[in-house]
């Protein structure tokens, strides 16, 4: 890593763990997951921002909380989708009715949206302005939160513009990777990453051995494709070697916070007990 870059980032924060826990059977199955997933020592529960495919995030969070002693999430909100202020008003009340234990995840948006846009009847916002909306959800947040209280934001990046934001505004970055990016492409965007504060890194895993995460993957994945780009998206099934590539990935790049799907929790929760808060 070089100097510049290990500016941004911190090759000794303690190690953290998210999953993704979209409601895809009944309640009670749901819920009996987040307890479980807070068991193993996660210590955050996550909801995509998928509209009319699964419950809205803000009540489904606001459930998980009251299941589990857990942080909860946005994983993320999709920024072209929601009005700046309605959507920073969900995030401070999810703050306050979780006291203190939400974090607001927030992009511009998947490759695509603009037709989720158009089936919704909303304004296709060009790319191009789709930070400014950000920046607007987040200076609202901060408006609401006021000075006693600050919910945490954790920002998906991609192009310069996106990445100057969340070096200015987010505590916490994410990279959106394609499936056509090698490892040696991840790496370039993750080390030209930059910000003068100290900004938690977060790498989002897809797959874990075969597995591909519901809502954190293109459809039709091309998992054997990403194996041979030894994509960062892709972790291995063998807790050991798991492990041994996650604790990799913050001495080289920098993650300390890793986020997958909730189906694949149980099988790395070995290596959320070896090395979370380490």
């Amino acid at each position: 890593m070089t100097d510049s870059a290990s500016t941004a980032t911190d090759r000794t924060r303690r190690f953290r763990f998210g999953a993704v826990a979209p409601i895809m059977a009944d309640l009670a199955t749901w819920r009996d997951e987040v307890r479980r997933i807070a068991d193993w020592g996660y210590s955050t529960v996550l909801m995509p921002d998928v509209p009319q495919m699964q419950p809205a995030p803000g009540p489904a969070l606001a459930v998980a909380a009251t299941v589990a002693d857990v942080r909860v999430g946005t994983w993320v909100y999709a920024g072209p989708v929601r009005p700046a202020w309605s959507t920073a008003w969900e995030a401070h009340s999810l703050s306050v009715v979780t006291e203190g234990r939400f974090e607001m995840g927030i992009g511009t948006g998947r490759p695509g949206i603009e037709d989720q846009l158009r089936e919704l009847g909303l304004p296709v916002v060009p790319l191009s302005e789709r930070s400014g909306e950000v920046r607007k959800t987040v200076a609202a947040l901060r408006d609401l939160d006021g000075p006693d209280m600050h919910t945490p934001v954790v920002m998906a990046v991609r192009g310069p513009k996106s990445q100057a934001l969340a070096a200015e505004l987010a505590d916490t970055v994410t990279f959106v990777l394609s499936e056509a990016d090698s490892r040696a492409d991840a790496e370039q965007l993750v080390l030209g990453f930059h910000a003068a504060r100290n900004v938690e890194l977060a790498m989002h895993v897809s797959v874990v051995g075969d597995s591909v995460a519901p809502f954190m993957a293109a459809p039709n994945l091309d998992v054997a494709a990403l194996r041979a780009k030894n994509s960062l998206l892709v972790l291995p099934d063998d807790p050991s070697a798991a492990a041994e590539e996650i604790e990799r990935r913050r001495f080289e790049l920098g993650f300390s916070y890793v986020v997958l799907g909730a189906h694949q929790a149980e099988t790395l929760a070995p290596v959320v007990a070896k090395l979370a808060g380490r």
